[in-house]
């Protein structure tokens, strides 16, 4: 019997864009903002901090690399709570009739920088819902890692094969049913709650 969903925070729950502080900076130019982060500030280079490398060390680093944009890399960064958008309120609702539900535990498992998910679980009351959260910037290590998902299985000592996994990127989902999880890649609060369903799960 499935009791327990893990879901992940970033594209799930929570919606967080860089855009929101960099496209009005690019003054709407999509081509040059998306070549900003193709090229200096990229996705691979935000992952590391995900991973728990320093945010100062890795905006100095970047810096040396790049001097000429010096600004707008520590923009990043220090702008960063502005690229906190807001809870997507149809997922959000489907987690708190878990949360209600005496049937099913609730956990999170997020790739996010240590240094700047409490800003996050002070924006977000839902937050608390939880029964536990593994945050890849706090352990040094990110999804799809096994060892990150084995690492929430013992701390909390969960049977995989009781576990449903919830996370918008393919290979997130794929390395935890590789570990025994059912995983459901989320596109939508709507198609989630029939897949839930067609778990057996109420809702």
């Amino acid at each position: 019997m499935m009791n327990t969903i893990v879901f992940d925070l970033g594209g799930v729950l929570i919606d967080w864009n860089p855009e929101y502080v960099f496209l009005k900076e690019f003054r709407g130019d999509r081509e040059k903002m998306n070549w900003f982060f193709e090229n200096i500030c990229t996705s691979a280079w935000n992952e590391q901090q995900d991973a728990g490398h320093s945010l100062e060390q890795a905006t100095r680093e970047r810096i040396a690399l790049f001097p000429e944009h010096e600004r707008l890399i520590r923009m990043y960064y220090g702008e960063w709570e502005q690229m906190l958008g807001y809870e997507h309120t149809g997922t959000v609702e489907i987690l708190k009739k878990l949360h209600q539900s005496p049937d099913y535990t609730i956990y999170a498992l997020t790739n996010w920088s240590g240094e700047t998910f409490p800003v996050a679980l002070q924006k977000f009351s839902f937050l608390s819902w939880f029964k536990g959260i593994v945050v890849s910037g706090d352990e040094k290590l990110v999804k799809p890692d096994p060892a990150i998902y084995k690492l929430l299985l013992e701390r909390y000592g969960l049977d995989a094969t009781t576990c449903v996994f919830i996370d918008d990127r393919a290979d997130n989902v794929q390395a935890a049913v590789d570990l025994g999880f059912k995983g459901i890649q989320f596109s939508n609060d709507r198609k989630l709650h029939k897949q839930l369903l067609d778990l057996n799960i109420k809702i």
